[in-house]
């Protein structure tokens, strides 16, 4: 789906700006893409940091929103979370094992975290808040995970991106994922599995809270 893409409900003239809501593909908007919360734009920022910063910055610039709301699914390094459960994003960490294992090092001048800065009317988002680690890759490995753990208890692929480009136009921002797996060598085949269900779950219970 191209990063472009944006959700066909009917858009009404509005005195105030749009909330944009955002995905890395169009299964963890969950159908808010075809019709999307009155007062929100929906829209994919593809997969990984780098697309969705390019894909945020743009859909930023084009619809200039009031607050920018990332939805989707993370992977739990250890048992502080289960499948299922519902994390909301404190901050996101630009994170990696060669940089953990001192195999590569950061400049100093390298920016590597974003906190959120949602202000949503109804007050702060919903479910518990954590720092969420956004590594190049999946971690395909239990001693890694283990090792991140230390840094965040879940990771996840685009967040790093998404909040640098709306840290960048000094747009509000925030996140909340559904935990679809374990990290680890199971982890492809669990997040297969449940991330639609998990998904479906996440916007039901953003619907129950008053936040869409």
């Amino acid at each position: 789906m191209p990063a472009s893409f944006i959700g066909s409900g009917t858009i009404q003239a509005m005195t105030t700006r749009p909330s944009l809501l955002l995905a890395a593909f169009p299964p963890e908007l969950a159908g808010l893409d075809d019709h999307p919360p009155a007062g929100w734009q929906a829209a994919c920022t593809g997969v990984g940091a780098l697309a969705a910063a390019v894909a945020t910055a743009g859909l930023l610039t084009r619809w200039m929103p009031r607050r920018v709301l990332f939805v989707g699914t993370c992977g739990a390094y250890d048992d502080r979370f289960r499948t299922g459960d519902r994390v909301r994003a404190a901050e996101a960490l630009a994170v990696a094992l060669d940089l953990l294992e001192g195999r590569a090092y950061r400049p100093e001048a390298e920016t590597h975290r974003w906190v959120a800065t949602w202000d949503g009317p109804c007050g702060p988002l919903p479910f518990q808040a954590c720092p969420v680690a956004v590594p190049p890759g999946v971690t395909r490995t239990l001693e890694g995970a283990r090792i991140l753990a230390a840094l965040a208890p879940v990771e996840h692929l685009e967040l790093t991106g998404v909040f640098a480009a709306c840290h960048g136009a000094g747009i509000p921002c925030g996140a909340v994922l559904g935990v679809a797996n374990r990290v680890g060598p199971e982890a492809h085949r669990e997040w297969r599995a449940n991330h639609q269900r998990v998904s479906r779950e996440l916007r039901d219970a953003l619907r129950d809270q008053g936040v869409l």
